[in-house]
């Protein structure tokens, strides 16, 4: 079992809407055929997703190409509404709804989420402080670890052609 942490592809940036609320790009729209085809996605038992609006677009057609429905987990949420956002809680939080994901499932997990979540993710599976640098290369990459191991089986990936 691995667990894909993959983060929503290119936004429409909207000053007055909240960010919470963005949608997908057209380029966003066109880069998620990409991650339709990636070879990981027919082992897909689970599809969690922040409850941002980005995250559950990405996620639906992911999770519907397998015949599997998207569960929402808010610890995967990039703007939470918590008090005392620290770095180290919200990794905590991050790391608790990774977990979540994974008890009891029987194949391949892909966790949708935002590229900071990510990070702090993979900087807790590395036993690193969390850091920027460590973060993925674009909207709408995807890396993949064991979770129970918690090894990394593959780096960061940016979805699609090169730009």
């Amino acid at each position: 079992m691995l667990v894909h942490v993959v983060t929503h592809p290119e936004v429409r940036v909207e000053p007055e809407v909240p960010a919470p609320q963005w949608a997908l790009s057209d380029a966003g729209r066109d880069r998620l055929r990409h991650l339709l085809a990636q070879p990981w996605v027919p082992r897909l038992a689970r599809v969690v997703a922040s409850p941002e609006r980005t995250a559950v677009e990405t996620a639906a057609p992911l999770a519907a190409s397998v015949g599997l429905r998207v569960a929402v987990d808010a610890g995967l949420r990039e703007h939470p509404e918590e008090s005392g956002r620290s770095e180290e809680r919200a990794q905590a939080r991050v790391v608790a709804a990774a977990g979540r994901a994974v008890a009891g499932a029987d194949g391949d997990v892909a966790l949708v989420c935002h590229g900071g979540v990510g990070t702090l993710l993979l900087c807790a599976l590395l036993g690193v402080p969390a850091d920027r640098r460590l973060g993925q290369p674009g909207e709408g990459s995807v890396f993949a670890y064991d979770p129970v191991s918690r090894r990394v089986a593959s780096p960061w990936v940016r979805l699609g052609p090169p730009d």
